[in-house]
């Protein structure tokens, strides 16, 4: 019988041998130093501030060590995934030997990295001793309550000056257990799962394993997080502003995570086909199954970073044509994605006419129930009314 040389080779090698531990303290030192990064692939954040809060809790109150972190060492630096900053997702030039890309653990090293540096994100997020836990706050911070961004700082005389400055928390048996507190959150230790140079398809086929109960790294995400080597940042130019429109109105259309790249994504459609001079076909409905990552990418930098500021200027119209004409709050995204399109194909300013069969549209329009072909029609109807 012949046996398979990969089988062979594959019982002679144990990778559960190549884990350790680290504490948070290292892996945020590690990050701010540009020692630990992440695949050119990866998605941006998508935990929600509930989540981290979630996190801080667990490694506070829980009983259970948090899930491992996985990396792949980068030994090989002629032929590697680009790799990309934390937070900021600079691309980092200078890759040398033995550098750190995070393949599964991001959402939970950009938590405790955010506390670590006090981003803005976390302001709100507060340590309750009277409670006894992390918890998001709405209004002033109180006396019995310190912000995650001071009690994690990277600074000891920041938490200090801090704590010096409250009646309530410099009390001797108060700072005595805040300062137990930091310390052991500092001291947290994760376990480290290592691998050496894996290709990009190693890489995700690992990530979609250890989170097949979970969100996957989209094609659709890989894709555009590609184009960061272009000089576009699409979370950044993009996504983030889009989702940002949206949600300063007051709606949030964007759970599951994936709807918040798969509707802007689809939004850019009708600014493809203006730009690429393309008469409008049904396949370019912006729905999300009529995504149309592979054209956009084949797009250069100057068409799509145009592709973006119609989508965003078409966006800015439809908000605020619904909200100048009093129109009933959307249940759905729909109503300003496909309002979005009518704008980039027919431009800002529309007659009156045209207004009054738009309030109309808006007004009839039943998204409900309906399949792609059916919400594809009432696209294709839609921008018909601009003539």
């Amino acid at each position: 019988m012949k046996i398979n040389k990969k089988l062979m080779i594959a019982a002679g090698f144990n990778p559960t041998k190549k884990t350790f531990q680290m504490s948070i303290s290292d892996m945020n030192l590690k990050i701010e130093s540009h020692e630990f990064t992440l695949p050119l692939y990866q998605r941006d954040v998508s935990w929600n501030i509930q989540k981290s809060v979630d996190l801080f809790n667990y490694q506070l109150l829980g009983k259970a060590p948090v899930s491992p972190i996985s990396i792949n060492v980068i030994n090989n630096t002629s032929d590697y995934v680009p790799q990309v900053s934390f937070i900021e997702r600079e691309l980092i030039e200078d890759v040398v030997r033995g550098q750190s890309s995070i393949t599964d653990g991001q959402q939970r090293l950009t938590t405790n990295y955010k506390a670590y540096i006090n981003h803005e994100d976390f302001r709100n997020v507060v340590l309750d001793l009277i409670r006894g836990e992390f918890i998001i706050v709405q209004n002033a911070i109180k006396r019995h309550q310190i912000p995650v961004g001071v009690l994690l700082n990277k600074e000891d005389s920041f938490f200090f000056n801090y704590i010096n400055n409250s009646s309530v928390l410099k009390e001797p048996d108060v700072m005595s257990l805040l300062l137990q507190i930091r310390s052991k959150m500092k001291n947290y230790n994760y376990t480290i799962n290592l691998a050496e140079d894996l290709s990009e398809d190693e890489q995700i086929s690992w990530f979609e394993v250890l989170n097949n109960a979970g969100s996957r790294v989209s094609i659709l995400q890989m894709r555009f997080s590609k184009l960061k080597l272009h000089g576009i940042d699409i979370y950044v130019q993009y996504t983030n502003k889009f989702k940002e429109r949206i949600k300063d109105l007051g709606y949030d259309f964007f759970v599951p995570h994936k709807t918040g790249v798969s509707y802007p994504i689809a939004a850019l459609n009708p600014a493809y086909e203006v730009v690429t001079g393309k008469k409008h076909t049904d396949a370019y409905t912006p729905i999300p199954s009529d995504t149309k990552e592979n054209q956009l990418c084949s797009l250069t930098p100057e068409e799509l970073t145009r592709c973006f500021e119609m989508t965003l200027a078409g966006l800015d119209t439809a908000l605020e044509f619904m909200e100048d004409n009093n129109l009933q709050e959307p249940d759905r995204i729909d109503y300003i994605t496909y309002l979005t399109g009518f704008f980039v194909i027919h431009g800002e300013v529309v007659s009156d006419s045209v207004k009054e069969k738009l309030i109309h549209w808006y007004n009839s329009v039943d998204f409900k129930n309906q399949s792609n072909s059916e919400r594809r029609d009432i696209f294709s109807r839609l921008i018909l009314i601009g003539g």
